[in-house]
């Protein structure tokens, strides 16, 4: 048997990063472009940047910057901070989650006996 999780940030309630997010974060920093990453991710541009939005919004940080010429766009170093703590977060998770799964398998749990 195996232990599932889902790991994600909030802040009153609403998502502020988690694995959506960083999925785009990340297809942004390969493509340098929003709608390029939008259509890599297979999501319409306006859901991607209500994402991100929120996202800068709910975190209190800006998460992505223009190259200045309107030609590209990158991830600021808070937003690669942000990738390299959730990253490490899942990762530790991950790990703990491997150390006890292996207390619930199906060979260690006996079964009641039943009154008949």
């Amino acid at each position: 048997m195996k232990i599932k999780h889902k790991i994600w940030l909030e802040r009153d309630g609403k998502v502020v990063f988690g694995k959506g997010r960083e999925e785009l974060l990340k297809a942004i920093e390969e493509c340098h472009s929003l709608n390029a990453a939008a259509k890599k991710l297979q999501m319409s541009y306006r859901a991607a940047w209500a994402r991100l939005k929120a996202s800068e919004d709910r975190a209190g940080i800006k998460l992505v910057e223009s190259d200045g010429l309107g030609k590209g766009m990158h991830l600021t170093p808070e937003a690669k901070e942000l990738l390299t703590r959730f990253k490490a977060l899942e990762s530790e998770t991950q790990a703990l989650m491997e150390k006890f799964s292996s207390q619930f398998s199906l060979q260690k749990i006996k079964p009641r006996k039943t009154k008949n």
